[in-house]
C-alpha cells in the first residue's frame, strides 16, 4: 500500500508582505481534524510568538539564518523529515524568509528521501500591487524568483492602492507566464483555507485564455510535459531554429524546460530567440501563436527534445 503523502505548501514573498497574517489566518479556518506542522525562518525576524502558536496545536521548527536558501540544505531536510516522523502531519505549511530564493527550497524538498513523503501542493506568494507593478522592484531576480514559482500569487494591502494600481496590477498579472493557477486580492492577509487545495495538475494541451489585440487569424495552443522529464538542450535549440518553418505568420513562442535539471525560459519573438534560467518548477510548458499550424506536429516535435 503506498504512503500516505504530506502536502506541503510554500509560502513566499517579499518583506513585508504579509506572509505570517496570511499564515495566522490559514491556521484559524483549519480542520480540526488535520495534523499540520510549520517550518519558519526567524521567530525575531517575521514576529511568530511561538507560545501563541502552540495554543494552536501546531508544532513549529525555526530554521535560523533568516534565508532558507543559505541553510535550504542539510539544516531543511533534517528538521523536515524530524516533524514527518514525529508529527505524520497532513500538512506542512513553510514559510520563507522575504530574501529566500523559493525555487531552491522547492529543489531541496524534490530531493530523496523528501520527494518520498511530500507532496509539493499549492506555493503562494503575497505580493503588494504598488510594489509588483513598480519596475524597480519587477526586475529584481530575487522578486522575479518568487512571483515565478507561485501557483497562486495574493495580492495583499489592497486597501492601500489606488484604482489605477489594481488595475495594473491585474493587467500585469494576467499576462504572466507561465499563468497562475489563481490570482486572489485580499485585504489584511485574509486568506481562504479553500486555496490550499487549488489543482496544480498540468493539462497535456491547453487554449490560451488571452490573445494578442490583434487576433484577427490567429491561433494559439499550450503544450504541457510532467516535471522530472528532461529536454535535451540541443534538440530544443534546433527545435526553436526550426519552428518558424512548422508554422505560418509565427508572432509569439516561449516555453520554459527542464534542462539538465535546471529550468530555462525560451522566448522566440521578432525573428529572435533569447534564454534565461527561471524559478519556475512546475512543469514543462510552451505555448506558441501563429496564423495557422500543425498542433500535432508541433507535439510531436517537442517530445522528440525530449532527453
Amino acid at each position: 500500500m503506498p504512503i500516505k503523502k504530506t502536502k506541503v505548501h510554500l509560502i513566499s514573498g517579499f518583506l513585508g508582505t504579509g506572509k505570517t497574517t496570511a499564515l495566522k489566518s490559514l491556521m484559524e479556518q483549519k480542520d480540526p481534524n488535520e495534523k499540520w506542522v510549520i517550518i519558519v525562518n526567524e521567530f525575531g525576524e517575521i514576529g511568530i510568538d511561538g507560545a501563541v502558536l502552540s495554543d494552536n496545536g501546531i508544532p513549529v521548527a525555526e530554521i535560523a539564518g533568516g534565508c532558507l536558501c543559505c541553510t535550504a540544505g542539510p539544516q531543511l531536510s533534517t528538521t523536515v523529515q524530524k516533524m514527518l516522523r514525529d508529527t505524520q502531519p497532513d500538512r506542512l505549511m513553510i514559510e520563507a524568509s522575504g530574501l529566500a530564493h523559493a525555487a531552491s527550497v522547492i529543489d531541496e524538498l524534490k530531493e530523496k528521501p523528501l520527494n518520498e513523503q511530500l507532496d509539493i501542493a499549492a506555493v503562494f506568494t503575497v505580493v503588494d500591487p504598488r510594489q509588483f507593478v513598480d519596475p524597480n522592484y519587477a526586475q529584481q531576480a530575487l522578486y522575479k524568483d518568487q512571483i515565478g514559482v507561485c501557483d497562486v500569487l495574493v495580492a495583499s494591502k489592497t486597501d492601500l492602492c489606488t484604482p489605477e494600481i489594481l488595475a495594473d496590477f491585474r493587467e500585469k498579472a494576467a499576462k504572466l507566464f507561465p499563468p497562475k493557477a489563481k490570482v486572489v486580492e485580499v485585504e489584511n492577509a485574509k486568506m481562504n483555507i479553500e486555496w490550499l487545495d487549488i489543482p496544480v495538475v498540468e493539462k497535456s494541451r491547453y487554449r490560451l485564455k488571452a490573445l494578442p489585440d490583434n487576433t484577427m487569424g490567429y491561433q494559439s495552443q499550450g503544450f504541457t510535459f510532467p516535471a522530472g522529464k528532461d529536454f535535451d538542450g540541443e534538440r530544443l535549440t534546433r527545435f526553436f531554429d526550426e519552428l518558424p518553418k512548422m508554422t505560418e505568420g509565427l508572432i509569439r513562442a516561449k516555453g520554459v524546460f527542464q534542462v539538465l535539471g535546471t529550468w530555462v525560459w525560451l522566448n522566440w519573438v521578432d525573428g529572435r530567440w533569447g534564454a534565461n534560467q527561471v524559478s519556475w518548477r512546475r512543469d514543462s510548458r510552451f505555448e506558441l501563436i501563429a496564423k495557422s499550424f500543425d498542433a500535432d506536429l508541433i507535439e510531436q516535435k517537442l517530445k522528440e527534445a525530449l532527453e
